[in-house]
């Protein structure tokens, strides 16, 4: 029943919400936002412990509010996407500023392919529609799975809607086709700073250890693709983001300790860009290790 209501409530939100001028879209997100932050249901005392260990020095008063505005931001990515697929290109481009973007350039111009990394911050999904829109490049990402199907097919119509190729994430069946679009010089984008699999590489974040997807790592090892980590905020009206400098593939060490050295790169970039703009990081998910539920040691872990 709950997975119902879930996939009715967002095919309402993109049916109805398109409709309707984007101030009077702002204000009811803001109100959303507020009356969600006033009950601090799970997902609300989340988003605090997490922003907690983002600002050490926060105390409780700093914190709520930390939280309010950090449901407002999440609250206004959701308005955001569910008006993306009305807005125009000119209108794409007047909503978002791009600094660093000639790594993108130089990338793509050298033939190798680039995968572009990028944490939960502001709208990553509007961040894509940019790129097909005004670069006119297509790229490939991936899609967690969501149940029930029809939502997660309703995730998939919509970002296919803004120019996306949507692979399912369905283990490591996505690795194979994204390697095969990286060697004929195309573009991904992946979200990596949650790992979905349980078997990421470890990485100091924040002082605390936290599990990061390997594939940007992995990926850019094996095509010989360029990494290019991205941050994104908001800005007043306007999205902003940078295209950070390319994470260099280590001379030395096997394919894991590159990988591994990869990804804390990675996870550095990330954290300095959240540390930045910690409210607009939409990490309403247990991340750290420490604050994951128990579960059984994987069998390197036994065996050590």
């Amino acid at each position: 029943m709950r997975e119902r209501v879930a996939d009715a409530l967002y095919g309402l939100g993109w049916s109805a919400v398109k409709k309707l001028p984007e101030p009077v879209v702002a204000r009811l997100g803001r109100r959303i936002a507020d009356t969600a932050w006033k009950r601090r249901g799970a997902s609300v005392q989340r988003l605090e412990a997490n922003l907690a260990r983002v600002v050490p020095e926060a105390g409780p008063a700093q914190l709520r509010e930390l939280s309010k505005a950090g449901m407002r931001s999440y609250m206004r990515y959701w308005m955001e996407s569910f008006r993306l697929p009305t807005w125009t290109p000119d209108r794409i481009r007047e909503g978002i500023e791009i600094k660093g973007e000639h790594h993108l350039h130089d990338g793509l111009a050298q033939g190798r392919g680039v995968i572009v990394a990028l944490p939960h911050l502001a709208n990553w999904d509007l961040a894509g529609a940019w790129v097909t829109s005004y670069l006119q490049v297509p790229f490939a990402t991936v899609a967690e799975r969501l149940k029930p199907e029809s939502l997660f097919d309703r995730f998939v119509a919509y970002r296919e809607s803004l120019g996306m190729e949507v692979l399912p994430h369905n283990g490591g069946a996505a690795f194979g086709v994204l390697a095969r679009r990286l060697r004929s010089g195309g573009l991904i984008c992946l979200v990596a700073d949650r790992d979905l699999s349980a078997s990421g590489v470890k990485v100091d974040f924040f002082g605390a250890a936290a599990r990061m997807p390997a594939g940007p790592a992995l990926l850019a090892q094996q095509t010989g693709a360029q990494l290019l980590p991205v941050t994104l905020w908001y800005e007043g009206p306007v999205m902003k983001g940078e295209v950070h400098p390319p994470v260099p593939v280590p001379a030395e060490g096997t394919r894991k300790e590159k990988a591994t050295r990869m990804t804390q790169d990675l996870a550095d970039v990330f954290a300095a860009g959240i540390a930045e703009h910690p409210t607009d990081w939409h990490m309403l998910q247990r991340l750290w290790l420490d604050d994951l539920e128990p579960r059984d040691p994987r069998p390197e872990e036994r065996a050590a």
